[in-house]
């Protein structure tokens, strides 16, 4: 959806890509748009212009890294922390998507770029930030709070995680079994999830799907409850469809590549939501079905509480396509929890008979942070188990 304002927008860009440059300079009803080579000079014209509506820069620039020139930024300039940071790089992986997460980057685009896409996104993270900071819905400065898991909470991980992977050791080598000999395959799945504060790690279940449930993800999209009912099957059934452009720039899935601007058409102008859940899900193995039902998939999880990557309770840890968009408002504040392998939200679900919406399950999990932080946050972790036990045998799988 594009963003339409009457304002010129002040561009800083650091770099030395004059290709990319000359698509600003070509739209000067647009841009304000100013080129510095290297750091030094960029600060000395940050001091001397306040006004700057965005700072675009390269991932390598002389004399140091975008991620470094990013880091002197919020240092010097703590005021201007509501100013968007955009990273650019000719190519980019996984490691440098997690540097800009974890260091607070609010975009990162690879070449090659274009100038429209670029404006639109600067002006809609500008709105954006300015809603966060009246609202007050993320933390201070637009940063991260840093949650620290307290002595107790930690305690009845560690001690409940390997408790029960002793007494469920059995079981596992025997559901371990059967999934090998349905389907061919690894018997485990590992995800990069994103946890409290944007951290990434891997994230362990047992498999309870096809191998091929990643390429059949498009074939069974129709079938998403998350979907609003408003969208056209057309629209779900066919991403690709000639009518949606694409942008050159690609989101960084657990294992593919997605064009940013379909991906952000799809969700904006179809309502569609980031969450993916079938009923009767027709990728599901027999024996996943089973394990699914038990929640039996989610005990290599206990591997991630014991290495403390997540706690028994907390907000789920999103995969990397969801929490691909660096800078949200709704989704900012319920990474300032732990990453748990139950929480509010599944306890509330399993025991309603209706389906609950993107939106509800976004308040739950922002409410649990405010749990989280309080002084009876283990008590209400406790209360969380204890709902956890009885809604497992509930028949709403979530």
């Amino acid at each position: 959806m594009e963003v339409v304002s009457d304002k010129k927008l002040c561009l800083l860009y650091v770099g030395t890509d004059q290709n990319l440059a000359d698509q600003f300079l070509d739209c000067p009803d647009k841009v304000d748009f100013h080129v510095e080579k290297n750091a030094l000079l960029a600060i000395k014209w940050l001091e001397a212009h306040k006004n700057v509506d965005a700072i675009l820069c390269e991932k390598q620039i002389p004399g140091q890294s975008g991620i470094e020139f990013h880091k002197t930024i919020k240092e010097q300039f703590a005021n201007d922390h509501a100013i968007p940071f955009i990273l650019v790089a000719k190519n980019r992986d996984k490691k440098d998507l997690s540097e800009a997460v974890k260091n607070g980057i609010d975009d990162f685009y690879q070449h090659p770029l274009s100038a429209t896409t670029i404006l639109d996104r600067i002006q809609f993270l500008k709105e954006l930030k300015a809603k966060l900071n009246k609202e007050k819905i993320g933390p201070p400065k637009g940063a991260l709070q840093e949650y620290r898991i307290g002595f107790w909470k930690r305690s009845f991980d560690i001690v409940v995680a390997g408790l029960a992977l002793l007494f469920a050791a059995p079981f596992l080598l025997l559901f371990i079994m059967a999934i090998r000999l349905e389907s061919k395959g690894k018997v485990y799945y590992i995800s990069k999830r994103v946890g409290t504060g944007y951290k990434i790690f891997d994230f362990y279940k047992l498999r309870s799907m096809y191998p091929d449930a990643d390429k059949r993800l498009k074939e069974f999209q129709h079938l998403n409850q998350y979907v609003h009912d408003d969208v056209e099957p057309s629209e779900v059934e066919n991403p690709e469809a000639e009518s949606t452009p694409t942008s050159g720039t690609k989101l960084i899935g657990d294992d593919s590549e997605v064009d940013e601007q379909q991906h952000n058409l799809k969700r904006k102008e179809s309502a569609k939501s980031a969450f993916v859940k079938f009923d009767n899900d027709p990728r599901i193995t027999k024996v996943g079905k089973i394990i699914r039902k038990l929640s039996i998939d989610e005990l290599p999880q206990l591997i991630n509480v014991l290495k403390g990557d997540m706690s028994i309770v907390g907000n789920r840890p999103l995969p990397l396509y969801e929490a691909e968009v660096l800078t949200t408002d709704e989704w900012t504040n319920r990474f300032n929890g732990p990453a748990g392998i139950t929480g509010l939200w599944q306890v509330e679900a399993r025991g309603r008979s209706s389906k609950m919406s993107p939106e509800e399950r976004k308040m739950l999990d922002i409410k649990y942070v405010k749990y989280a932080n309080s002084k009876y946050a283990f008590l209400i972790d406790m209360w969380i188990v204890l709902r956890t036990f009885r809604a497992v045998f509930q028949k709403e799988n979530v």
